[in-house]
């Protein structure tokens, strides 16, 4: 057998803290924000009755519009996590703020959408929108987000 010296026990007591640190660095998960991150601070500077001018002075160019009946501003994000460094993102919410806008070009009122309970849901009123095209649009949307493989895929 080998004597062990101070300094061959340090060594490996190094190496044994390296191997833990770095196992714990690859254990932390990452949080991937794309697209319009919805701020409360700037959503209070478009009350109904903001111009179409107002709006984009506060949000920014939309991620898309519709022209239904009258326009509509579509802002969406999506948040992924990946919970580990060399892991593919897996997306876990996905969120559309649709702004609409009546025939005078002014706000009518906002919608923060997303899924809940795997339906097509808004978080500012609490409640499902109910047939139409704007409802069609946003189910394909949030919809689209379940791939064949059951994940979900990114619209970005």
């Amino acid at each position: 057998m080998s004597k062990k010296t101070p300094a061959t026990l340090a060594f490996a007591l190094g190496i044994a803290v390296l191997s833990v640190s770095s196992l714990t660095a690859c254990t932390t998960s990452e949080v991937l924000n794309q697209g319009y991150i919805v701020d409360p601070k700037s959503l209070e500077l478009v009350p109904p009755g903001s111009s179409k001018e107002q709006v984009l002075l506060a949000l920014g160019s939309p991620s898309t519009k519709a022209t239904f009946d009258n326009e509509v501003f579509y802002y969406i994000s999506q948040k992924r996590i990946r919970p580990v460094a060399f892991m593919s993102p897996r997306l876990v919410d996905q969120r559309i703020l649709a702004v609409y806008f009546n025939k005078d070009d002014r706000v009518e009122r906002i919608a923060d959408y997303g899924l809940k309970d795997g339906r097509v849901f808004d978080f500012v009123t609490r409640t499902t929108p109910t047939g139409g095209k704007d409802a069609s649009f946003l189910g394909q949307v949030l919809s689209d987000t379940v791939g064949d493989a059951g994940g979900p895929t990114s619209l970005f």
